[in-house]
């Protein structure tokens, strides 16, 4: 089973910038997008078999905002739309696929960096989420959750961790509830279970030669249960074209969708 996630930066413009083509090329039986910035009217045929795909969308009630999808192979056999709660699922953040005992989500956490509500909007989301993680960890069924989490975990996760401590995405809070999901809780950082080395990044600022200079940040996860983290087998950051400020992380699992 190969698992994709992307935070595409609005699919409109990744589309442009070549992700069909390499989507397709890849062979993913689960791609996971985030910042689709998109509504239901504006999905052209392209866009809703993106890889060769079926999909689904969940997106923002706010036009050109957030909004995340999940693009399949094999058919889930149920679908969530949001989290249940109404404030964070208006902004279009979680979307859950389940196939037999597995289940694949697709999540887009928000930034603090636009202001302060925007900060203590994220710590309500993060504990309003902990509760999630810790009622599914021992519930009988795989999660596999997929997208970009806004949040860098260790000092190996970003290039310029002394300047940005006291910046959203490697606040001692944010760092902290990442160590409690996995420390405490039993969740697995899939990526940094194949992949141990530095300088592993998925997010670029715009800004002067960030992407050329790989001064970047590991923002973007496929966080899972014990059980089909154990099946992973190989992990890619693909840089060699860019759709979007992020990367593609693809993981390979020696599991096969029912």
């Amino acid at each position: 089973m190969r698992v994709i996630t992307l935070n595409c930066n609005g699919l409109r413009s990744a589309v442009r910038k070549g992700l069909p083509d390499w989507a397709t090329a890849q062979q993913a039986d689960v791609l996971c997008l985030q910042e689709t910035r998109i509504q239901e009217e504006q999905l052209t045929p392209e866009m809703r078999t993106l890889g060769g795909l079926e999909s689904v969308f969940h997106h923002a009630e706010r036009p050109g905002y957030s909004g995340v999808s999940l693009h399949f192979r094999t058919p889930p056999d149920q679908l969530q739309h949001g989290f249940g709660w109404p404030e964070f699922d208006a902004e279009g953040r979680f979307l859950q696929a389940d196939w037999g005992k597995l289940s694949i989500v697709s999540l887009y956490l928000p930034s603090g960096s636009s202001s302060e509500p925007r900060q203590d909007f994220k710590y309500v989301v993060l504990e309003r989420l902990e509760s999630w993680f810790r009622e599914r960890i021992g519930d009988g069924r795989e999660y596999l959750v997929c997208g970009d989490w806004n949040i860098a975990h260790q000092q190996i996760d970003l290039k310029n961790w002394r300047s940005n401590q006291k910046n959203s995405g490697f606040l001692p809070e944010e760092r902290a509830w990442l160590t409690t999901l996995y420390e405490e809780i039993g969740w697995i950082d899939v990526f940094r279970q194949l992949n141990p080395h530095p300088g592993q990044y998925t997010w670029w600022s715009n800004r002067g030669q960030a992407w050329a200079k790989n001064v970047g940040w590991r923002l973007d996860f496929q966080v899972a249960t014990p059980g089909i983290a154990t099946t992973a087998q190989r992990e890619a950051i693909f840089r060699d074209e860019r759709f979007s400020d992020h990367a593609p992380l693809t993981i390979d699992y020696d599991h096969a969708l029912p």
